[in-house]
């Protein structure tokens, strides 16, 4: 297993609508075990493929708490939303939009039919965390971010905010690069 560099705001693969799975493969294996990999040293709860370059209907997910990371491992191929219940509000951040959070409007509960790493169908239900989790990270597959769904005054600050942060970044690799010389 790797971690998997994850894909940055505004990448354009991050606003693709990624392509479904039709076939299992080894590179699918090996992108699966990669991409829990990467969510589990990230400390993600969850990460979609198009995050790590590759524009397929996949995510993984493991939004429980536990001291054995993968025993909770969600992995779902085509993943749909097929109902919804109730709405709650969530504090989110992003892998792919690192340094920020947002306060998202989510589905209290939601019903995911999908197909699993046998590609065999399944039905998860969720509910809070589980419930935001899948919902973003299904957002993912169809090229939405979590700021997508908060108000424009409130992208406008995040935005704002995360765009600070990545100049910041690149002007302190910079200037570690510059003292190596």
């Amino acid at each position: 297993m790797a971690r998997l560099p994850i894909l940055t705001h505004p990448h354009p693969v991050l606003r693709q609508k990624a392509a479904p799975v039709t076939a299992m493969t080894p590179e699918l294996v090996k992108l699966i075990e990669d991409m829990a990999e990467t969510m589990y040293t990230d400390d993600g709860v969850g990460l979609a493929a198009p995050q790590v370059g590759a524009s397929i209907r996949l995510i993984v997910c493991d939004p429980v708490a536990t001291e054995e990371q993968g025993k909770n491992l969600l992995v779902l191929f085509n993943p749909e939303i097929v109902k919804r219940e109730g709405e709650l509000e969530w504090e989110e951040g992003c892998l792919s939009v690192p340094g920020v959070k947002g306060w998202v409007a989510r589905s209290e509960k939601v019903t995911v039919k999908a197909l699993d790493q046998n590609l065999e169908p399944v039905t998860i239900e969720g509910d809070d965390l589980t419930a935001v989790c899948l919902q973003h990270e299904i957002d993912h597959l169809d090229g939405v971010l979590f700021f997508d769904r908060i108000g424009p005054l409130k992208r406008k600050f995040l935005l704002k905010d995360y765009d600070k942060k990545r100049r910041e970044a690149a002007e302190k690799a910079a200037e570690k690069a510059a003292e190596k010389m």
